[in-house]
């Protein structure tokens, strides 16, 4: 990995290329746009308004992590879509209801400007949407070759020295490996026979890959893990991460479960239930497209708890998951978690967290951060996963054989780390012994 004066700087224009211009995406621009005109504040991103600790406390160094190491500056975005409706950004965003029509036509131009190209899509995959704005092709490797020429001709028209891919749309039903994954050509084999097996996730993930591009995969779909995909990131020496943006009821998850271990506290039961109406909840009301999603979000507290190490504390852990549809609620997702615990000699408390949460406003700018940090991350020659990326992500992927961590405290100062690390600064171990030291 480069470090420091060996970086790449993150000079011209980046290009963000968006799969999917719904709630998340049109939330993400139009808070880019609205930033960039200084109407509001780029609130809960971490890379714009989170500060980084150098050095002894003593020192007082402490600057923005965006002033600390080079990223691309927000004024340098270029967006490029696809979707399975042909409304511009501005219109799907009023349609999406998460942002006030006030603040979109402030930034109407702009959001009008971004007209999304046609999707590479099939119901087969999201079967509770019917897209009108898709491709056609012979084959699934046609497909992704129109997607690899939209991409070279946006590049060349808008004088792109960089690009990032981010899958911002639906979660797909759920996938499982098939051999036809096991190698790159097999993979492409399977692209010219229409396989069943490689969903538009995968074409999407495999057309910015074969043009060295990091792919962010922002849905629980089964992509970057299989073989394929994950050969032709290393060998195209090419970042990536996933999957599925840490928001809303996983969020608190990652917040709260650290604390019952951190302090030895048991778990019997953590029941949790999601009611939301965006299109998003139209999707998961999809049995096979739930079961992706819940795969996701089952798998938080068993790396956090560590059952295997404190069965006295976790061993018969019930844990449920329920997402539940409700046109009326809107973007405005509502949580509910009723968790079991127990403390001193056994005894039973309870702990109820009710969540009124807006899923893209949280998305958002999670998104802006997972864009300007792997595109650093390419510039400092860094390929495959991106676990010091973990922080971000709701299922985060690892080398094969390692488990997830997704302890949101331990992701931090991972994350961190990784920037002292890049920027030849001392890592933090917090052993409080800097004036010790110093005698």
């Amino acid at each position: 990995m480069l470090r420091a004066e060996e970086i790449k700087p993150a000079d011209g224009k980046l290009g963000v290329l968006l799969v999917g211009l719904g709630a998340v995406s049109t939330t993400f621009v139009a808070g880019v746009e609205a930033i960039k005109k200084g109407i509001s504040e780029p609130i809960g991103s971490v890379s714009q308004m989170a500060t980084i600790r150098l050095g002894k406390r003593t020192e007082n160094r402490s600057p923005l992590i965006k002033d600390f190491v080079p990223l691309a500056k927000l004024e340098d975005l270029e967006f490029l879509a696809w979707d399975i409706f042909s409304s511009d950004a501005y219109e799907a965003a009023l349609k999406a209801g998460v942002l006030e029509k006030e603040l979109l036509d402030k930034i109407e131009p702009e959001l009008r400007g971004l007209k999304p190209r046609k999707a590479v899509f099939s119901s087969d995959y999201v079967k509770k949407l019917h897209g009108t704005h898709v491709k056609q092709g012979a084959n699934k490797l046609e497909l992704a070759q129109q997607l690899i020429d939209e991409i070279q001709q946006f590049k060349a028209e808008h004088g792109i020295n960089r690009l990032v891919m981010a899958w911002a749309a639906s979660t797909e039903v759920y996938l499982e490996y098939n051999p036809i994954h096991d190698s790159l050509e097999s993979f492409e084999t399977g692209l010219l026979e229409n396989h069943p097996s490689i969903s538009p996730s995968m074409i999407y993930a495999y057309a910015a890959l074969k043009l060295g591009i990091p792919f962010l995969n922002g849905a629980p779909n089964l992509n970057l893990e299989i073989p394929a995909l994950r050969k032709l990131a290393e060998e195209m020496r090419v970042p990536v991460g996933g999957k599925d943006f840490k928001t809303g009821q996983t969020l608190m998850k990652t917040i709260v479960a650290p604390g019952f271990k951190a302090r030895m506290l048991g778990v019997n039961g953590w029941f949790s239930t999601n009611i939301l109406g965006n299109r998003d909840g139209e999707v998961l009301d999809d049995p096979e497209s739930f079961k992706t999603k819940e795969v996701s979000k089952l798998s938080v507290l068993e790396t956090i708890l560590e059952q295997e190490k404190y069965p006295q504390l976790y061993k018969d852990l019930y844990h449920k998951v329920r997402i539940n549809y409700y046109p009326p609620r809107g973007d405005n997702k509502e949580s509910w978690d009723n968790i079991d615990i127990f403390g001193w000699l056994g005894y039973p408390m309870q702990i109820k967290i009710n969540f009124l949460c807006r899923d893209s406003i949280l998305a958002a700018p999670v998104l802006l951060d997972l864009i300007l940090f792997i595109d650093l991350a390419q510039r400092c020659g860094m390929h495959g996963v991106q676990e010091w990326l973990s922080f971000f992500w709701k299922s985060p992927m690892t080398a094969p054989g390692l488990y997830p961590e997704n302890d949101l405290f331990i992701q931090q100062t991972k994350l961190k780390n990784t920037l002292r690390y890049m920027m030849k600064e001392d890592l933090i171990t917090h052993l409080g012994l800097e004036y010790y030291h110093e005698m």
